[in-house]
């Protein structure tokens, strides 16, 4: 449960893993989770906004070409209405696109496919 975070004085980061494809946001979600990270997956910009305002989270993994949805306006409302770390998935690899996103206001992004461990590694550096 993301509200019980605490294991032995220490706060377990919460990360929301938004991206439109449930087998993707669910397998992120469960690998993340038996790693030692509380990991709630949202399927669009609505949900996580939905959870940001009924629980603290840490860092927002952001698909990046959601259907309907505008990443950098998600961005940039995560960024203005809290304090949360946000790295971009995509699988454009455009370094236009990763600029774009970087100066939009996130603190990593990568390129899908990505494998695990190296998305897991990262989110930990950011988190830092």
């Amino acid at each position: 449960d993301p509200g019980d975070r605490l294991v032995t004085g220490t706060a377990i980061p919460h990360v929301a893993v938004v991206d439109d494809e449930e087998e993707i946001r669910s397998a992120v979600s469960e690998y993340l989770a038996r790693n030692g990270l509380v990991a709630t997956p949202c399927e669009d910009g609505a949900a996580l906004d939905r959870l940001v305002a009924e629980r603290s989270v840490d860092l927002v993994l952001l698909d990046v070409n959601m259907p309907g949805q505008n990443r950098i306006s998600i961005a940039r409302r995560l960024r203005a209405g809290c304090r949360v770390a946000v790295v971009m998935l995509t699988a454009n690899g455009d370094d236009i696109d990763q600029v774009i996103g970087l100066e939009v206001g996130a603190d990593d992004y990568l390129v899908k496919p990505v494998e695990p461990r190296l998305l897991l590694a990262r989110i930990r550096a950011v988190l830092r």
